[in-house]
Parts: structure tokens; C-alpha cells; sequence
């Protein structure tokens, strides 16, 4: 039996039957309690030992590229104890975005 280190995220719907709400945001940066739908998901994956995550997603999906991009802003000021709250996330290096 092989060990599965991969995760595909289809992230391309437009989210319709949450419109308004998603009319700006996609549905999967909708907010539960205090992080996006999917920054739940790919904690999840990381806790099973998941190495390499691919998201599947459209033009209209930039938010969640940001979400999980380098924040400038926060280096350019120098706010280091926000810039690790950020990259605890997920590691820079288990992203593949297509």
C-alpha cells in the first residue's frame, strides 16, 4: 500500500448558491469563527501528513493565492510577531498553484 503525500483542492466554482456573499470572495475564503473555509482544509491535510498541496482554481480566484502568498506589506514594516502568526499557517513549500 502506498502512502498518499498529495492533495488536489478544486477551488474553481463561482460559489453561486452563497451569493451575495461570495459575489467578492470566493466561497472557500467565506470565514468560520476566525479563518477562511480553506485555510481549515489545508491544516487538516498538513495534520495527516499531506506534503504537497494543488489547488485548482480560475482568474477570479485571487484571494486564495494571497491568503496563502507572502505578505510585503508586513515585511516592508517590519512586523515579525504578525509575519509568523502568517507563515505558521502551512509551509511556503507544500504549495503548487496552478
Amino acid at each position: 500500500m502506498s502512502i498518499i503525500r498529495k492533495a488536489v483542492f478544486p477551488v474553481t466554482g463561482l460559489g453561486t448558491r452563497f451569493l451575495p456573499a461570495t459575489k467578492a470572495n470566493p466561497k472557500e475564503m467565506l470565514p468560520v469563527v476566525d479563518k477562511p473555509l480553506i485555510q481549515y482544509a489545508v491544516e487538516e491535510a498538513v495534520e495527516v501528513g499531506i506534503t504537497e498541496m494543488i489547488f485548482v482554481t480560475n482568474s477570479a480566484k485571487r484571494a486564495i493565492e494571497d491568503h496563502f502568498d507572502k505578505n510585503y506589506e508586513l515585511e516592508r514594516k517590519k512586523k515579525y510577531d504578525l509575519l509568523a502568526e502568517l507563515r505558521a499557517v502551512v509551509p511556503k513549500s507544500l504549495f503548487t498553484i496552478f
